[in-house]
């Protein structure tokens, strides 16, 4: 069982049928049938929602993996709320500012930050399997 990354993944489904639902609604409020109709807004709808595909999953699987190994439950929910955070955040900041903006700047970060975070430790949970070191 994978309850914890189970909690965090609908949390984050969810987050992207938010997403999902703003392309819609950007969508049918401008009459643009398939892409973004050249349209700014639309293009940053069309990229906050894309940019939660792209970094969501690798997350999740690193945080199955990590439950899967035995990580420890509390490390395992402070990864879940940061991830939950940052896709929260980064979408505002993308849609509604140009550039860094903090949502887009810290979003991006603190997503990174906790796929090096879970590779790492899956990696080092691999390291003292094999090599008998606790890591």
């Amino acid at each position: 069982m994978l309850p914890i990354t189970g909690l965090y993944a609908s949390i984050l489904a969810i987050i992207i049928l938010w997403l999902c639902f703003n392309v819609v609604k950007f969508r049918r409020g401008r009459k643009v049938d398939i892409g973004d109709g050249g349209d700014a807004m639309g293009i940053r709808h069309i990229r906050a929602q894309q940019n939660a595909v792209e970094y969501i999953p690798i997350a999740l699987i690193l945080l199955a993996v990590c439950e899967i190994n035995g990580g420890n439950t509390i490390i395992l929910h402070i990864v879940g709320v940061a991830l939950v955070i940052a896709r929260l955040i980064h979408p505002s900041g993308l849609v509604n500012g140009k550039g860094a903006t903090f949502g887009r700047f810290y979003g991006t970060l603190i997503t990174w930050l906790v796929i090096i975070f879970l590779a790492g430790y899956n990696i080092g949970k691999y390291i003292g399997q094999y090599t008998g070191l606790l890591l």
